[in-house]
């Protein structure tokens, strides 16, 4: 019976946190020329990136582990998920090499933080031959992800542009963030826990990124004008992070904060609601009877059966990402699909409106045909002729 355990989310949860190392780093090296071109540079400048991240990833790492130590696992996963996931959404929004290899900095920061955790996590949930196993699950991702990350991150390119690819890792982070504080709140049902993870997923849902980012603009003028003298607000044009860091970091950062608390809540959301369901059902109760721990009876029964409503909004909410942001981008003054579409449409541009529309139903179509081949493999009831 452990065997099938292994196939249940935990160990792939951990092997997909293990995997944002090679992710983040293969991912967008098919894209490199395009991105010299883009950010007025050279490729060659480019590549500093890559050191960039290898520097900041090493430096989350060193202090990821003794932190980890004192504050626990979670906290630090938690803390470098989110550092991780914001630098991922201003990647997008860049617009000079200082300001891309300061971001990749900081990604690589958030996912050092991360990484360095999970073979901990291994050792305090499984024992035996079981963290062999689980262990050669997590090395298993860890050599197909740079094997399949310049591939993917090629397709991302041939069908957008290189901006979506750090688009992908900062939804990447979001559900990873998003899945363990669903089952945090499922577990904690009606306590502190559980109503702090729902007024948090509520309030995101309930409120459309726009919304959060005019907010966003109003508060930071309500605060700046009350703690300093003077009203401030997030830049709309560009300012290199060496004539003024805070600047540039807050014109990136407040619309990833808005766009990926949104996108976290609704995974969160529906992450608790599916696994409060699979709890109540009578095998739940008779592991319970049989005596197993109660992270057995979640871990191994209970979360791969409620990750079928999770992997479907995961797939829509990732599919609106790409063009559905239209009055958020107005709201920030940033370039987007969707921001695009608009203006093709008011210039009567018949053939870019065109080309966005195929591009939208492309992506739309390879996300459900992404989630249609993990329904099969999370639920073996379901079978493809």
């Amino acid at each position: 019976m452990t065997t099938p355990a292994l196939r249940l989310p935990l160990p792939l949860l951990l092997a997909m946190l293990t995997a944002i190392g090679p992710l983040s780093i293969d991912m967008y090296l098919p894209a490199m020329a395009a991105m010299a071109g883009s950010l007025s540079s050279d490729i060659h400048h480019v590549e500093l990136s890559v050191s960039t991240f290898l520097l900041g990833f090493a430096l989350g790492q060193i202090t990821g582990g003794p932190l980890s130590d004192r504050v626990g696992r979670r906290p630090v996963i938690f803390l470098g998920l989110i550092l991780f996931g914001i630098a991922s959404i201003a990647l997008t929004y860049v617009s000079s090499l200082d300001g891309l290899l300061l971001l990749r900095g900081l990604q690589a920061i958030g996912g050092g933080l991360a990484v360095v955790n999970s073979t901990a996590i291994v050792r305090d949930n499984f024992d035996g031959t079981d963290i062999a196993k689980v262990l050669s699950m997590v090395a298993m991702i860890m050599m197909a992800a740079p094997l399949a990350a310049p591939l993917l991150g090629s397709l991302v390119l041939s069908f957008s542009g290189w901006r979506s690819i750090f688009g992908i890792l900062s939804a990447y982070a979001a559900i990873l963030i998003a899945i363990p504080l669903g089952v945090i709140s499922a577990v904690k049902q009606n306590t502190w826990i559980d109503y702090v993870v729902r007024i948090f997923s509520i309030a995101g849902v309930a409120m459309p990124s726009f919304w959060l980012g005019i907010l966003i603009i109003l508060g930071l003028l309500i605060f700046s004008q009350a703690r300093f003298g003077e009203p401030w607000m997030p830049p709309i044009e560009y300012v290199s992070p060496f004539e003024d860091l805070i600047a540039n970091l807050s014109q990136l950062i407040w619309p990833a904060v808005a766009v990926g608390y949104r996108y976290s809540s609704v995974t969160m959301r529906m992450t608790r609601s599916a696994l409060l369901e699979v709890l109540r059902e009578d095998y739940i109760r008779t592991a319970r009877a049989k005596g197993l721990e109660e992270k057995v009876v979640i871990n191994r029964h209970a979360l791969k059966n409620a990750f079928l409503p999770v992997v479907t909004v995961i797939g829509i909410e990732f599919a609106f990402l790409m063009g559905g942001l239209v009055v958020t981008e107005q709201v920030f003054n940033l370039n987007g699909l969707g921001r695009l579409l608009i203006e093709s449409v008011l210039y009567q541009d018949y053939n870019m409106i065109q080309a966005l529309v195929m591009l939208m139903v492309v992506v739309f179509v390879c996300v459900n045909f992404a989630v249609d081949l993990l329904y099969a493999w999370l639920d073996p009831r379901i079978r493809y002729s």
